[in-house]
């Protein structure tokens, strides 16, 4: 069994360590791997879920989303409540178990998955992920459907923005259509700054030194029918697109102005 933990931790932080020694003895058949995420970045977060959920590997996974910035409410918090976790299973088989804030879950709905609050104390540790969550977890691993309760809403995913910066630069958008036809130059806007990208039916399909805006290697198939729901990204060829739109954090709308 495959267990991705999906957190703003930071890459490196204790904090996974801590989490995979208590997958270790509470699961200690599971391998485990760790997914960073920048701080309370729940796009990225409910981007990777997605990307993780609905692509090839074993049935027998797991992705454990845990980016809870604990802005559900705007009071003072008791006992270190914060953001409810949820579950659902796939029919693939997939389990995701997460905690239901931002848009961390919002890809996955808007697919049609439909999620369930989990039986679960939402308090009593500032690290919810390592000594309240993970229990929960093993018993829907183990099949104790019992945790699951009703159906949650949960929000619609932004459309048309930065959802996940790669190692390369290159920006994944919630962009799922060409916004002009192949071979168009079109005029880019993320945040402050503007680029001219080229729409292609390929990443790499521009000369060195442009910048593409192209179906990459990410999507997954359509809930709603209608085959495979592929992420635009912009791509620099020899550059890096990121660093030519000021380094824009998931969230911020990708607009065509020209």
């Amino acid at each position: 069994m495959l267990i991705t933990v999906v957190a703003d931790y930071g890459t490196g932080d204790l904090a996974f360590a801590e989490v995979r020694q208590t997958f270790a003895e509470l699961l200690p058949e599971a391998r485990v791997a760790a997914l960073s995420v920048p701080p309370f970045d729940t796009v990225g977060a409910g981007f990777c879920v997605a990307q993780l959920a609905f692509g090839s590997g074993p049935a027998d996974r797991v992705i454990y989303a845990n980016v809870a910035p604990r802005q559900d409410e705007e009071q003072p918090r008791e006992d270190n409540a914060g953001e409810r976790l949820v579950a659902a299973r796939l029919p693939s088989g997939v389990l995701v178990v997460g905690v239901d804030s931002g848009a961390s879950l919002s890809f996955l709905a808007d697919e049609g998955v439909p999620l369930h609050a989990v039986k679960v104390a939402d308090a009593g540790s500032q690290f919810r992920s390592r000594d309240v969550f993970p229990a929960a977890v093993a018993g829907l691993v183990r099949g104790d459907d019992d945790l699951l309760g009703d159906v949650v809403p949960i929000g619609p995913a932004p459309q048309r923005t930065v959802v996940y910066t790669d190692g390369y630069g290159n920006l994944k958008t919630s962009w799922f259509e060409a916004p002009a036809e192949t071979g168009t130059t079109v005029r880019v806007r993320i945040g402050d700054a503007e680029a001219e990208a080229v729409v292609s039916d390929g990443v790499f399909a521009v000369p060195a030194g442009q910048v593409s805006f192209a179906p990459g290697s990410s999507g997954w198939p359509s809930g709603t029918g209608g085959g495979m729901k592929m992420c635009f990204e912009l791509l620099a060829r020899g550059g890096n697109a990121a660093q030519l739109f000021g380094f824009p954090p998931a969230g911020t709308p990708v607009e065509i102005v020209g």
